[in-house]
């Protein structure tokens, strides 16, 4: 019997192990081809320049250098390095390539995604105690597991009772051995974490901020047409979300979890749309509205970091339109922030933590979100142990979130990798059970008129097994030094750059020196995600809690069929249609 194909198969019926299973409709694996990890890449990666693809496995896209009476941002040099097998989690943007160190004892593993050189840490070495993750069949846990760990050599710090998962912390060399013998333990791993950089990559929009901005009232022809920095938004009108907010369509009511580092709370862009109350962070120490990042030249955590991804990913999905800074594309949606990284970095058990939490209701102690977003992955081995089990344990938590209403979605990440032909790899996230894909699509030159904003990114990962929709991620794949200008609306100077860098994705961040924030433009399918995130919210805003299957029905039948006909291996079921997603 043949296997049922990727095409058959929503994201409710996927498994981790990728085991066919005709009684429960998982999908199969076994029609991919094995290549022992070996990267296969597209035929546009696989045509690119010498030049373009001087380092092994890496783009780079360097812009010369601005002219003096035009600087008003740093240089960008993008590089995308495809991915080796490694199970780290790392922030899914494309502009992280420097090198990267945690504490302890560590395991190599080079070029893990996105470029970084990362390092695999033991979440303990030279600590008093390590952390582990540890798995019980089933969703439940006994009542007694805390007794139960206690006598094994150790203390649990943290029980998931909707999933059968509890995390814990031992000193003992004996503890693993020991509660493995545990009535229903199927797996006890170490806690590991890989630290990711560099708002450095980050193409930083410098002294742009809102004192140009129109007067509090100013009408507007269209809504969320007079934001002061609209003109330098594409992403809007590529999935048609100013047709759709025409329409009365602006995601009212809809929850959106940002699971991923700190947000800033005060940033204009963010706070009028910020549920702060719901917000958490599962990180020691760190509250949900901080975060930093590694400063390549050091290798230490940077206070003076002023980028701040979930920022970044934040106003993408929705930002208000207030006639001030950019919209989002659900402006009226609620934002939750959920912090599960810190300086580029996060323990699976943060992160685990932290969807269980934004999918439970608010009446059982959670964020209550109808939306999960999570712009982060990595690539782990399909089977085995350790990483393979922690990546398990992550399915568990994103069925949970499906179990409980919440659409989950991820990006899928941006090593250029085929993920059809890497039949012993998955990503995670992206291609948990229950989550919607995202690889990313860009214009080259839109600065300069191009119109077309489906072009596939030159760094997504992409295939049929693995790509549910496709959305804009930005890119750098103009080759020009030509500088462009675009218009703020109102008053104020106009917004000069490098014409490639207006392909990537304008939208709030930190900044510094003022306490609402600035923005920056930043490129991958960390950026396309929460436009998918966007879209749901404007679905859910227009036909109510509906649940995620029907969320992602609606999503797959109002996409635009760009790319080969039917189901593709660069856009999925489509780029999402944000008007018919609503119509």
């Amino acid at each position: 019997m043949a296997s049922p194909r990727r095409r058959d198969c929503p994201s409710s019926a996927r498994s981790i192990s990728g085991q066919c299973s005709t009684r429960t409709g998982r999908c199969s694996t076994s029609r991919w081809s094995a290549r022992d990890g070996k990267r296969i890449h597209s035929a546009r990666w696989r045509k690119r320049s010498s030049r373009q693809r001087a380092e092994k496995g890496a783009v780079f896209a360097s812009l010369p250098p601005v002219p003096h009476s035009f600087r008003s941002a740093p240089m960008l040099r993008l590089a995308i390095r495809t991915a080796t097998i490694a199970g780290a989690i790392v922030a899914a943007a494309c502009v992280y390539d420097a090198p990267v160190t945690a504490g302890g004892t560590s395991t190599t593993a080079a070029n893990v995604s996105n470029g970084v050189s990362a390092q695999l840490a033991s979440s303990a070495s030279g600590l008093a105690a390590k952390s582990y993750v540890i798995d019980f069949t089933g969703t439940t846990l006994p009542p007694d597991i805390a007794a139960q760990v206690a006598a094994a050599g150790g203390t649990v710090t943290s029980s998931l009772t909707q999933i059968g998962v509890a995390v814990a912390s031992s000193n003992d060399p004996g503890f693993v051995a020991r509660v493995a013998k545990i009535k229903g333990v199927t797996s006890v791993d170490e806690d590991v974490s890989v630290q990711w950089v560099s708002p450095e990559q980050v193409v930083d929009a410098g002294d742009l901020l809102e004192d140009g901005s129109l007067p509090p009232g100013a009408p507007a022809a269209i809504f969320g047409a007079a934001e002061t920095f609209r003109l330098v938004q594409w992403v809007p009108d590529a999935v048609s979300a100013p047709a759709a907010w025409d329409l009365g369509a602006r995601g009212g009511g809809a929850r959106i979890a940002i699971v991923d580092g700190g947000i800033h709370s005060t940033h204009i862009d963010i706070a009028p749309n910020l549920d702060v109350v719901h917000s958490h962070s599962f990180v020691p120490g760190q509250p949900f509205n901080f975060d930093q990042a590694i400063r390549r030249s050091t290798g230490a955590c940077d206070s003076t970091d002023t980028f701040w991804h979930g920022t970044h990913v934040a106003g993408i999905a929705a930002a208000p339109g207030q006639n001030i800074g950019t919209v989002g594309i659900a402006p009226d949606a609620t934002i939750i922030g959920v912090k599960v990284l810190h300086c580029g970095g996060g323990f699976f058990s943060w992160i685990i933590q932290g969807i269980v939490y934004a999918a439970t209701p608010i009446s059982e102690g959670g964020a209550g979100a109808d939306i999960i977003n999570m712009s982060l992955g990595a690539i782990f081995p399909r089977q085995g142990s350790g990483l393979a089990h922690l990546a398990a344990v992550v399915g568990k938590a994103t069925t949970y979130a499906y179990q409980r209403g919440a659409l989950v979605v991820a990006a899928l990440g941006n090593d250029a990798v085929d993920l059809d032909h890497t039949a012993n790899i998955v990503f995670v996230p992206a291609m948990s059970p229950h989550v919607v894909a995202v690889s990313a699509t860009a214009p080259i030159g839109w600065a300069l008129g191009a119109t077309n904003f489906d072009q596939p990114a030159s760094y997504t990962n992409f295939g049929q097994s693995a790509v549910d929709f496709a959305a804009p991620g930005g890119d750098l794949e103009l080759q020009s030094s030509q500088v462009c200008s675009k218009p703020r609306i109102g008053p104020g100077q106009p917004v000069v750059q490098f014409c490639s860098v207006f392909d990537l994705v304008f939208a709030p961040v930190r900044g510094s020196g003022t306490s609402t924030g600035t923005y920056s433009w930043a490129g991958g399918t960390s950026m396309a995600a929460p436009v998918v995130s966007g879209v749901a919210a404007l679905i859910i805003g227009k036909f109510g809690r509906i649940g995620p299957a029907q969320v992602e029905a609606r999503l797959r039948a109002s996409a635009d069929d760009v790319g080969k006909h039917g189901n593709d291996d660069f856009y999925g079921k489509g780029r999402v249609n944000a008007l018919r997603a609503i119509q």
